[in-house]
């Protein structure tokens, strides 16, 4: 009983480190990076081919331990303040985060190795 309890446990504590996807809040934004945690944002649109190109890559890693962090979904149309305070000037721009320091910004890639690359540079 206690190896199957133990097994659990670390079942549970690594998918607490897996890749989650959420759509952005000004709330988790701030509170991911106060507490220092892995953290991109996904400026998408749905009007563009190449960011849902990204968001399937990204939803092939929800819960895979190996891309840790949490990726929050901006509305790339509505974000208009958000995309000013980090100059974005296109949408499927990804910009990944370790608390407040950018790990690592990409504009229009697709290539699985290198959007993995982009979110692992915050562990």
């Amino acid at each position: 009983m206690k190896t199957i309890a133990t097994l659990l446990l670390g079942l549970c504590a690594s998918a607490a480190f897996a890749l989650d996807i959420q759509p952005y809040t000004p709330q988790a934004f701030a509170d991911l990076q106060q507490a220092g945690k892995p953290v991109a944002l996904h400026f998408h649109a749905d009007w563009c081919p190449t960011c849902r190109a990204q968001e399937k890559v990204f939803n092939q890693w929800k819960g895979d331990t190996t891309v840790p962090g949490t990726l929050l979904v901006a509305n790339y149309d509505k974000e208009k303040d958000l995309k000013k305070q980090y100059g974005v000037r296109s949408q499927s721009t990804v910009i990944v985060f370790k608390g407040s320091m950018e790990t690592a910004r990409l504009g229009g890639a697709t290539d699985p190795a290198t959007l993995r690359t982009a979110l692992q540079s915050a562990q």
